[in-house]
């Protein structure tokens, strides 16, 4: 007896429960009526689970199993009164009337009996069949995998960005460390205090951001789990046989319905600077008050010059002799204006010089000559402060990596300041009544 019951699930179709009708085998092995395991696979795209094992078949090819078909016959022949009794008895009854489950309410979503159809419970609910709600609800389930699987694409990216963050919070700190430490090398016995009361704010702001970086991060591990458990719940929701689907189906939806993600932390690290001594207040006075924020003008520059995206900075590259030129751009030496000039007022700007080799940097006005052979100079409408190979010798004492500049349109002046220790270097009179433009 146990060996014909065997034998006869064996030659039944684990979806329908029937005997096998035109059976077919998958990738894993196990086979299915044809029609049985399509309906399962409808929809579905990129990903087709086996309903046993829930192997995935990348294709979803389907091979028809001629000999089992054959077996099949066979078996229609053995009796299977006793087997169909034994199946019938297994079916799962109402617990209230001990009927076969035969309805589901789409309202309460309960699994019903026909007697529960009469309750005053579900008299005004819709009651549908048990295999139409099954596939109704299959149907549904299966739309939400698509959703689930963006959401847990969304997770996993956020997770990353949290985990970003982390890294690129330590690079900050240690970038205005490094600025920190280069000012105070300067003043190192004034501000030696100051210095260890600055880093200590650092470290604590990113101690406090950090952890909640950390925090966010297991918020949106955590998420993506749930998303994850969700999935795999559902995905091997939608194989089950109905009965086993819709039972506990409410749950699932609930939970589907109260997704929320974590919102991704953001954060904006505090600016920290050193406290200058009472000779320092001036300059860092004037940089405050008069900063402008320059930007390059790439029409004016010279065909060797490779100006950054942001117009931010420019860089020396040997360029074809032969490429077009723009009638604004200067043609004889390497330079470039910024795309924003003056007439009036006091404004300061910052240039860092990076590398070895020549540079020059001022102000020039409007009408300076872009093609002049002759060197620029106040002579021409240029004032400015340079650095060439020839005249190194006399610039070995001076540390000039950081340079400020002031225009004062007001006085007529232009003044330069080393900016690695806060000292003026040299101030020089504009004569013209042009508005002035920075000069690189």
């Amino acid at each position: 007896a146990v060996s014909l019951d065997n034998l006869l699930t064996e030659a039944s179709c684990p979806i329908c429960l029937d005997y096998l009708k035109d059976p077919v085998t998958i990738d894993c092995g196990h086979n299915f009526c044809c029609s049985c395991v399509q309906q399962y696979w409808i929809d579905l795209q990129d990903y087709f689970p086996c309903p046993v094992c829930l192997q995935q078949c990348p294709d979803g090819s389907l091979r028809r199993n001629t000999q089992l078909c054959n077996m099949i016959d066979i078996v229609k022949q053995l009796p299977t009164r006793r087997s169909k009794r034994k199946r019938q008895e297994e079916k799962p009854l109402c617990e209230k009337h001990n009927q076969e489950l035969s309805l589901f309410c789409e309202k309460d979503l309960e699994l019903l009996c026909p007697q529960c159809r009469i309750s005053s419970n579900h008299q005004d609910h819709l009651l549908m069949p048990i295999d139409q709600a099954a596939s109704s609800h299959r149907r549904k389930l299966k739309s939400y995998t698509e959703s689930l699987r963006k959401h847990v694409g969304d997770a996993e990216n956020g997770l990353s960005m949290a985990v970003s963050k982390v890294v690129k919070l330590k690079c900050k700190v240690e970038n205005q460390k490094s600025d920190l430490h280069s000012e105070f090398q300067q003043l190192i016995h004034f501000l030696e205090k100051e210095q260890a009361e600055i880093h200590v704010r650092l470290l604590k702001e990113e101690e406090d951001v950090n952890k909640k970086l950390i925090a966010n991060r297991i918020q949106i591990s955590d998420h993506t789990s749930i998303l994850k458990n969700l999935l795999s719940e559902i995905t091997e929701k939608c194989v089950q046989a109905d009965l086993d689907l819709l039972t506990g189906i409410g749950s699932i939806h609930n939970r589907y319905e109260l997704l929320k993600p974590p919102a991704v932390f953001s954060y904006e690290l505090k600016r920290e600077h050193c406290s200058l001594p009472p000779q320092y207040f001036g300059l860092q006075n004037m940089i405050s008050i008069f900063q402008v924020n320059l930007i390059l003008d790439p029409e004016t520059a010279h065909s060797n010059l490779i100006v950054s995206e942001d117009r931010k900075t420019v860089m020396y590259r040997m360029m074809n002799p032969n490429c077009p030129q723009s009638p604004w751009e200067f043609n004889v030496y390497l330079s470039i204006l910024s795309s924003e000039g003056f007439d009036s007022g006091r404004h300061f700007w910052q240039v860092e010089v990076r590398g070895t080799g020549d540079w020059s940097l001022g102000v020039c006005k409007e009408s300076f000559p872009r093609n002049a052979i002759t060197s620029p100079s106040p002579n021409n409408g240029c004032w400015q402060i340079e650095l060439w190979n020839s005249k190194l010798a006399a610039w070995e004492s001076v540390d000039l990596t950081r340079i400020g500049v002031v225009l004062d349109c007001e006085l007529g002046e232009i003044s330069f300041y080393n900016l690695n220790n806060k000292s003026h270097f040299c101030t020089s009179t504009v004569m013209t009544t042009e508005k002035l433009i920075p000069y690189f």
